[in-house]
């Protein structure tokens, strides 16, 4: 009777035991992360938006759980994925840019979703303002459209014969960027030669096309598409030996020329502040959108070298980071 007992009371103990494991399963928060870009060419991002999460107590693989999903550059698989992650039942989803935004926003009313590098979640409509969104999506701001016409002002300082530049833009990104360029470029008496780029066939195009019509340098417009194909794009800009200035620093640590920009690992890292609060219990709608806290003008000078450009010393001076 007393073996019995024992044994009875041990299988209760198992039982207890298992339950309360599968318990603690089921409760470890489970994030979506939905890029257009490759994983592989938004690491450091993937990095500090890590490090954000082990700063509030998270770790991967232990008390939280990321599903990361990427449409490798191509934004027409962005919905399939999208709502993939809606029926993976996410207790929220991170985006990385407007069109991965845009692709959860359409899979989910529900579910929490946090931006890490939209330009205007206002004009897009993904928001009600930046205060109060108002619905199940927040997060960060790269005010990027707002830094379109810095850039060419700054462009113009670097180059003051620049006449005519060449504005890469992938049409399936929010326009924001390209109108404002198109607004003040007069005023620097340039010439903008927009070119449409959505493949890499018409990226080499399109440096072709640059060098033609004779632009003195390059812009790109925020995308994901550019982000995947980063070591193309500068291969490209130094054969051609055209300078840019692009919309990340990431660009110009990878060989890039120049960009004036916010820190987009930061904002990765910021986001995990967002996770922390939904995950105790705060409403998206109720968390105010931030902005980006300070912008840095980055110029590689090894490239300009490379390329034939001096940078002027008023330029150079005004400098946040040097690469020589």
């Amino acid at each position: 009777m007393t073996k019995t007992i024992l044994v009875w009371l041990l299988a209760i103990f198992f039982l207890a035991i298992t339950s309360v494991k599968a318990h603690l399963q089921e409760k470890v928060p489970r994030i979506g992360f939905l890029s257009t870009a490759a994983l592989s060419s938004v690491s450091p991002r993937l990095d500090a938006f890590r490090q954000g999460l082990l700063e509030l107590g998270y770790v991967e693989g232990k008390n939280i759980a990321i599903e990361y999903r990427s449409a490798e550059g191509n934004i027409n698989r962005l919905p399939e994925l999208a709502t993939e992650l809606v029926r993976l039942k996410m207790d929220c989803i991170v985006t990385a840019g407007e069109n991965p935004t845009r692709a959860a926003k359409q899979a989910t009313s529900t579910i929490p979703i946090i931006t890490t590098t939209v330009g205007d979640p206002v004009g897009l409509g993904f928001v009600t303002s930046l205060a109060r969104p108002g619905g199940n999506i927040t997060g960060l701001s790269t005010v990027s459209t707002d830094l379109s016409g810095k850039r060419l002002e700054l462009l113009k300082e670097t180059i003051p014969k620049l006449s005519r530049v060449a504005f890469f833009d992938d049409t399936r990104s929010f326009e924001g960027s390209k109108k404002e360029i198109e607004a003040v470029a007069p005023s620097f008496k340039v010439q903008l030669i927009s070119l449409e780029v959505r493949s890499l066939d018409e990226l080499e195009t399109a440096f072709r096309s640059s060098v033609k019509s004779r632009a003195d340098a390059f812009m790109v417009g925020a995308s994901g598409f550019f982000n995947t194909h980063q070591r193309r794009l500068i291969e490209l800009a130094a054969t051609h030996r055209l300078p840019g200035m692009y919309t990340e620093q990431e660009f110009v640590l990878a060989g890039g020329l120049m960009t004036y920009a916010t820190s987009i690992p930061d904002l990765y890292r910021r986001a995990a502040t967002y996770i922390d609060k939904i995950l105790k219990g705060a409403k998206p709608a109720d968390l105010p959108v931030e902005q980006p806290k300070k912008f840095e003008l980055v110029i590689n000078l090894k490239t300009a070298k490379q390329i034939g450009l001096t940078i002027p010393p008023s330029v150079l001076a005004r400098a946040d980071k040097v690469i020589r």
